[in-house]
């Protein structure tokens, strides 16, 4: 079974984790990964999402904080501040450090993200089973800006300041994804999308980690196209973000913060939309009938990936979920 899954960082990566537990060494997994968020710093290029999904998958992640490597140190954060140099706000751990480092020497080099990708991935990812292959959901620089209001007025600020420096604790107003019309899917994104058994959206922030991958010019198009089951699931608990900030950005674009309220942004396929199954925590039950006869097949199982066991279940539930689809498009 090709199993494609589009993802953000932390809870896009657990999922995977709790997925490969349950599918067949014999399966084949793509993530294609969100890369709006990545930012060029100390004249390094950052991509948060991708890197958390080689660590996590690959076994290098600090699992308390979900981003970062495990054992990171901070010499290099340190004498940065010590020479005044900005942003002060965002900090490269040690380790972390090489990984920006070989990326940037690459880039500058004139290998693509996708090539760059490709062998930073090959530490990370080599020896699992099944095997998983990560692209970037483009090689072209498009960069998530949010819209806020501070003592300076509204502005707009790169997604990392609102997130890292201001914690998304400030007026938000608008989400602008910077040069996302003039991208191009990077190579084997659309394949990889229109030619799988199985296509997932993990519960990944829905407007700035989904959402920004599916704004990306022809992948919106490939998944409403593809045969494959399209089955995502809720980042949205109870009327709540598990973790981040989706609450804050579905708000400033207008959706209301709940898991039927997603789902239906996403829309149905049946009526033009992405969605074919949607999964919900037992805490949403009620939305099952009203999202069923929306045209979205959906199921409410427990969502909180409290360990590996319950991840997996999880996973194994979007899997099953997938089947259901399927049988119901064959009819």
């Amino acid at each position: 079974m090709r199993v494609t899954a589009v993802s953000g960082g932390i809870g896009g990566a657990r999922f995977l984790r709790g997925l490969l537990a349950v599918l067949d060494p014999a399966d084949e997994v793509t993530v294609i990964g969100n890369t709006a968020d990545d930012i060029w710093l100390f004249g390094l290029k950052v991509c948060p999402d991708l890197d958390t999904v080689m660590y996590t998958l690959g076994g290098g992640i600090d699992e308390t904080r979900g981003w970062g490597r495990h054992d990171e140190s901070w010499q290099a954060k340190e004498e940065l501040a010590a020479y005044g140099v900005e942003p002060t706000w965002f900090g490269l751990g040690d380790r972390d450090l090489a990984t920006h480092l070989v990326r940037t020497q690459m880039l500058e080099a004139g290998y693509p993200l996708s090539a760059v990708t490709a062998v930073l991935s090959k530490r990370w990812l080599a020896s699992l089973r099944p095997p998983v292959r990560l692209l970037p959901m483009s090689d072209d620089r498009v960069e998530t800006h949010i819209v806020i209001e501070d003592e300076d007025g509204r502005r707009a600020v790169h997604f990392q300041e609102y997130w890292v420096r201001l914690h998304a604790q400030v007026p938000t107003h608008d989400v602008v994804v910077v040069g996302q019309r003039e991208s191009a899917p990077a190579p084997g994104v659309l394949q990889a999308i229109t030619s799988c058994d199985v296509l997932l959206l993990p519960p990944s922030n829905p407007v700035v980690s989904v959402g920004t991958v599916l704004g990306v010019p022809g992948v919106r198009d490939a998944v409403r196209s593809t045969n494959a089951p399209v089955v995502g699931v809720s980042p949205i608990i109870g009327g709540a973000a598990v973790r981040g900030m989706a609450d804050q950005l579905l708000t400033a674009i207008g959706v209301e913060v709940s898991s039927a309220a997603v789902a239906a942004w996403y829309g149905a396929r049946s009526g033009g939309g992405l969605l074919d199954g949607w999964l919900v925590d037992t805490s949403d039950a009620a939305s099952v009938p009203v999202l069923a006869a929306s045209g979205i097949r959906t199921n409410a199982v427990p969502l909180l990936m409290r360990d590996a066991a319950t991840t997996a279940a999880m996973a194994g539930a979007t899997l099953q979920l997938a089947e259901q689809c399927a049988s119901d498009r064959s009819r």
